[in-house]
């Protein structure tokens, strides 16, 4: 049988990968890489579009795809041997791709087609491309000398191996951590379903009593319902300290060295700065931001500083309101940082008559997901059925499902994998990968094409069914699970329906990184409106729909604490934009004194000396945020006034088509073949407003 890495025929063939194939399938793919990327650069001929970049594109897009796949498996089936080989691997991944980055004949040869006659009879898309590919030569360091190229492909490879090492460390430090409790008083408060998965994990373990760990099913309905303080004190501060010099220790070493990601983060700031002044920066923020839509360093500063001003009193507000009730109803009267999630459920419960875990109940996933199709099928005139079990589809677990997008002929348009539920093989969060992208293919020896068809991975970490008293009850998502649903599906139709069908800029492919989060945020909106959650409510045990009553106590609490959240993704984002910008890694100040500092400047919320937030911020560590992280808040003023259209052109509901058929013509469907200012003026007819997101805040009048 052939290396299943290296059919390119049709779907991921995860069920016939085996370890033994990655390093021979990377071999070859890097050989076929490297053999058609020397014989275009000693072609005399002129470089053109299919001479040239379709070359270099079709090779490489092999690699891709067949890396993509072990990628993807690293992150959700992850086991020793796997990432022993990933990880062996990735340099030379890493190594091919940062060579053609720097290679000074490619460059020369993509500005001969740029100031050919054949550029301006090229689509925009391709325009497009051309001109993306200049500023990323310049960016991978083409136009440096040969000593500095080669420091700079150095580091490339190193900061490679450091952002993999630390989400490794991560993902370790959180799976070795347990808490074994046999006391029933102790899991007072704690949610019915969350304690039967603690006490089948225990049962595995042939122990007694209910097992907690630190992944987010577990973690987070602790820190929420316990009403055993001790018990949230502790899973806290095992899951504030992972992977850092006081968290768990290694086994079995026993040293927590082996899992602390201090020296990491030291080390990949150490480089990226290094990597900024090489290509003549001033700091890494300017290499990120040469990407995006903001500009520089002090105008992402600026817009940051103007929310926090806004959002600060709103933040006091919270927390005094917060504080009062702790002292007056919980005899809390210091409110630590173990308490904060526990007193603002019972607030909320208090003031709003409503509980996560009741709403919760109302939202099974075999409901959910048809509700959730069923609205981008009206929204966008597509229809989405199961398609796990045909002939050619292989899931890499039993609980992953695949489902076809068709548009409203029939015809299919697009595939996608949704990886639900949280285990210990697969790493935190839920975020969204492409497996294949949308493309023209030319087929060989004749004028005809055919499109290639984009896949989609979706992947969350929410609790799996359980065994309830001798019935399997489905997962049950809370309203905030919902809303990460929505938002990971907002990015898969963003690549999904894209109608490009150029490479470089099909889907999410050369989106501006700050943009790219627009549709993801724009779909949250959809999990407010009462026409969307009544087809996809049903309570688990009586099957009744979604109660109006419950749905506008659930729409009053929207903004419960909208000011805490907001300045928290604020602290966030200023503390990595600060990190890329001003802050010097060889410095005596530590990068916690510099998270201090922002906290003095802006929080209202401070945590314990002991908290090493740092150590698991992945997002700018292990993944493509690094001065990236204010993004989200940047997108969430797009997606806000986007929204505000929908709401505009409510007659007959906010489920409007006429609009949905303009933001998929404007938005999903042009990819990054267009700055994406242009794409929101397209859709918005003006450039964006702050003033959608503050009264979606309810910070109105701020």
């Amino acid at each position: 049988m052939t290396n299943p890495l290296l059919d390119f025929s049709g779907l991921p063939r995860f069920a016939n990968i085996r370890i033994e194939h990655i390093t021979p399938a990377m071999e070859q793919l890097l050989a076929n890489g490297r053999t058609t990327i020397e014989q275009v650069r000693s072609d005399d001929v002129a470089p053109t579009w299919q001479n040239f970049v379709q070359s270099m594109e079709n090779v490489n897009e092999c690699l891709s795809r067949a890396w993509g796949q072990v990628s993807h498996l690293n992150a959700v089936m992850n086991s020793p041997e796997l990432r022993e080989v990933y990880n062996a691997n990735l340099p030379l991944v890493t190594q091919y791709f940062a060579e053609l980055a720097q290679d000074q004949v490619l460059f020369e040869k993509f500005k001969q087609l740029r100031n050919s006659p054949e550029f301006e009879s090229l689509s925009h898309a391709r325009k497009k491309i051309i001109e993306n590919e200049l500023r990323d030569f310049r960016l991978g360091g083409a136009e440096l000398p040969p000593e500095r190229k080669e420091r700079f492909l150095r580091i490339q490879e190193e900061l490679s191996a450091l952002s993999a090492r630390f989400s490794d460390n991560l993902l370790d430090a959180t799976n070795s951590f347990a808490l074994l409790v046999d006391d029933a008083d102790e899991v007072s408060g704690i949610p019915d379903d969350v304690l039967q998965t603690a006490r089948e994990t225990a049962e595995r373990d042939g122990v007694p009593g209910w097992k907690f760990t630190l992944h987010a099913p577990s973690y987070q309905p602790v820190m929420q319902y316990a009403d055993s303080r001790a018990l949230r004190e502790k899973i806290y501060c095992a899951y504030s300290t992972r992977a850092s010099e006081i968290g768990t220790p290694a086994p079995p070493s026993d040293n927590v060295a082996d899992w602390d990601n201090t020296p990491l983060i030291s080390k990949i700031l150490a480089l990226r700065q290094e990597e900024a002044r090489l290509l003549g920066f001033d700091c890494y923020a300017e290499v990120s931001l040469a990407t995006k839509m903001a500009t520089t360093p002090k105008q992402v500063l600026d817009f940051l500083g103007e929310l926090a001003v806004k959002a600060k009193p709103y933040a006091e507000h919270d927390l005094q309101e917060l504080r009062q009730f702790a002292a007056d109803k919980l005899k809390l009267e210091n409110l630590e940082s173990w308490d904060l999630t526990y007193a603002s459920e019972k607030l909320r419960l208090e003031r709003y008559a409503f509980s996560d875990q009741e709403v919760k109940q109302y939202f099974p996933e075999t409901k959910v997901l048809p509700g959730m199709f069923k609205l981008v099928e009206h929204l966008y005139g597509i229809t989405i059925v199961p398609a796990e079990g045909s002939a050619g589809i292989q899931l890499w677990h039993p609980d992953v499902k695949f489902f076809n997008l068709s548009d409203a002929e029939g015809k299919l348009i697009g595939q996608f994998y949704i990886d639900l539920y949280a285990r210990p093989s697969k790493r935190g969060g839920a975020w969204m990968d492409d497996a294949i992208s949308r493309r023209r293919i030319e087929v060989e020896g004749s004028n005809e094409h055919r499109v290639q068809i984009p896949v989609a991975h979706l992947t969350c970490n929410f609790a799996a069914p359980v065994n309830l008293n001798g019935q399997i009850r489905p997962a049950l998502f809370t309203h905030d699970e919902v809303i990460t649903l929505f938002h990971e599906f907002g990015h898969g139709l963003h690549h999904l329906l894209t109608q490009v069908e150029d490479l470089g800029v099909s889907g999410i492919n050369g989106v501006e990184w700050d943009a790219v989060e627009l549709p993801s945020q724009f779909m949250e909106n959809f999990c407010w409106e009462w026409e969307v959650l009544a087809d996809m409510t049903q309570h688990v045990d009586n099957g009744m729909p979604l109660p109006q009553e419950l749905f506008d106590k659930m729409l009053a609490a929207k903004n419960f604490q909208s000011g805490l959240q907001t300045l928290r993704q604020i602290e966030f984002s200023l503390f990595d934009m600060h990190l890329h910008f001003a802050f010097d890694p060889d410095s005596e100040k530590t990068v916690l004194q510099l998270l201090d500092e922002i906290r003095k400047q802006v929080a209202v919320i401070f945590p314990p000396e002991f908290n090493r937030f740092p150590n698991s911020f992945s997002h700018i560590f292990a993944g493509g945020y690094a001065a990236g992280y204010y993004s989200y808040k940047w997108a969430e003023v797009l997606s806000a006034d986007a929204y505000s259209l929908f709401e505009e052109n409510s007659t007959g509901g906010v489920v409007n088509t006429g609009t949905g058929a303009r933001f998929r013509d404007e938005i999903l469907a042009v990819g990054g073949s267009r700055p994406a200012l242009e794409s929101f003026i397209a859709f918005r007819g003006r450039e964006p407003k702050i003033d959608a997101l503050l009264r979606h805040n309810g910070m109105a009048g701020a």
